[in-house]
Order: structure tokens, then C-alpha cells, then sequence
């Protein structure tokens, strides 16, 4: 993957965490918004950032399923 892409999910991981954070602050008689719904936006929208910046790092290839394995012909 390009870099705009591991930047792309980084910006949605704090759009989604942005979006869980105006929960907390929602006045009681605005929308009724229960706990673990942005609970698990907070803590989704983070994971998703640090999964783009893992990404963004490169660290990705250090794992073996992800590595590119060089071919050799002997």
C-alpha cells in the first residue's frame, strides 16, 4: 500500500474517535447516546490510528505474513 493510503486511515481513525468524543459531551436531553456505543468509538478510532501509523512506519513488513520475500533462482 502507498503512504496516502495508510494517511487515509489514519484521518478516518480520528474522524471515527472525534465522532465518539462528541458523544461524551453530548448534552442529557440531546440524542441518547449509550455508554459503550462511544466507548467503542473512542477506543475503534484510536486502534484505527495507531493500525495507520503502524502501517504508515512501515512495520508492516516486518511481520511474515506481510514481508515480500525476494525470489531466488538458484
Amino acid at each position: 500500500m502507498n503512504k496516502l493510503t495508510w494517511i487515509g486511515i489514519i484521518v478516518w481513525g480520528l474522524f471515527v474517535t472525534g465522532f465518539g468524543l462528541t458523544g461524551v459531551s453530548a448534552p442529557p436531553h440531546a440524542v441518547n447516546v449509550q455508554p459503550q456505543d462511544v466507548l467503542f468509538l473512542i477506543v475503534g478510532g484510536v486502534v484505527t490510528c495507531l493500525i495507520g501509523a503502524v502501517g504508515l512506519v512501515g512495520l508492516m513488513g516486518w511481520m511474515p505474513g506481510m514481508r515480500a520475500e525476494q525470489k531466488s533462482y538458484l
